[in-house]
């Protein structure tokens, strides 16, 4: 089954869906929306879409579209999704859906009560590499795990000015919605939810974070750190250390050039990684959970997970003090996420 798709949004990460599509025959892309019609129309004229819309619940009322991929900024990401499972369409929203747990709690309940599929744009967690690198942490491969790194930073007004909507606190901007949001989704996935962070952050003109660091506190006594930022050189990477061994994942997020190094004592182990598309095969996941074939990869319990890790660390860094996360509402078990 072939899901129709229709883009809430013409923001440049669509690029990476409509390529994606056209290397599956799971999905297509029927529709783009934008506020501006001819901008609309501009965009499926120039990438071969055969419908243009606006405003954005011009599209929503369109029956052939099935499910809807939102780009939109960060701050709409909830409404746009209510919006959509109301109209009766699957969501996937791209990452951060949010930071505040009850926007989460709202949206999946909606999601849950009509039968849709909701799911977090986290396409990195689609990839080969990374369920690579969850299994050998929880075979134990590491030996029993005590540390975990990871950072995500990039010169966001170098790359793409400084009137980007990331800069914008009332577009809930900022590094750690950002970036930073790989990192915490990758620190839970590998070493659980945190029951305790203690973070810093610099704040820019703009009055977003433009640096942010954190220390987490992990079930089973593992520690976790990570930081992120728009204003430091071009970084990214996971570190995993346990007892008898780490792993080093140089790039985890994109995985233009993936591979995992394994290392114990002095020896280091390339262990080979194959190419595949992370958003074709985010694609492919939606497609057979609306066909009910499989669960979502990402579906309630992480995005509740990830908004209240992301909740508890801006609490840290606004008040510059540790703040303690209680026990998630929804079961979650750490090692079987991959």
């Amino acid at each position: 089954m072939s899901v129709a798709w229709g883009l809430l949004s013409t923001a440049r990460v669509n690029r990476r869906i409509l390529e994606a599509a056209e290397e599956t025959d799971q999905a297509r892309v029927v529709a783009v929306a934008s506020r501006d019609r001819a901008r609309a129309e501009a965009y499926a004229r120039e990438h071969g879409i055969e419908r243009a819309y606006a405003p954005y619940e011009a599209l929503l009322e369109d029956p052939d579209v099935e499910a809807v991929y939102i780009s939109l900024p960060n701050s709409l990401h909830v409404e746009w999704t209510l919006r959509a499972l109301e109209a009766g369409k699957h969501v996937l929203c791209e990452k951060p859906f949010s930071r505040r747990p009850e926007e989460v709690e709202r949206a999946f309940d909606l999601a849950e009560s009509t039968g849709l599929v909701l799911s977090e744009a986290f396409m990195w967690r689609h990839h080969p590499q990374t369920k690579r690198v969850a299994a050998l942490a929880r075979e134990g491969a590491l030996g029993q795990l005590h540390l975990v790194g990871a950072t995500f930073s990039f010169q966001l007004a170098a790359v793409h000015g400084a009137d980007d909507a990331r800069f914008r606190p009332e577009l809930d901007g900022g590094s750690l919605m950002d970036v930073g949001c790989y990192c915490v989704n990758a620190i839970r996935l590998l070493a659980g939810e945190p029951e305790r962070v203690s973070a810093e952050q610099v704040v820019g003109k703009s009055g977003v974070d433009v640096c942010f660091a954190a220390t987490l506190r992990c079930p089973n006594d593992v520690i976790a750190r990570f930081d992120c930022g728009f204003v430091l050189p071009s970084r990214g990477g996971i570190e995993v250390v346990g007892e008898s061994a780490s792993l080093l994942v140089a790039d985890p997020w994109h995985a233009h050039s993936p591979g995992i190094e394994l290392r114990r004592e002095d020896e280091v182990e390339s262990i080979p990684v194959e190419h595949a598309n992370s958003y074709r095969l985010e694609l492919e996941n939606i497609a057979a959970a609306i066909r009910g074939d499989e669960a979502p990869l990402l579906g309630r319990a992480d995005a509740l997970g990830q908004a209240r890790a992301l909740e508890a660390l801006y609490r840290s860094a606004n008040a510059a003090t540790s703040v303690e996360i209680g026990p998630s509402p929804v079961p979650t078990s750490p090692r079987s996420l991959s």
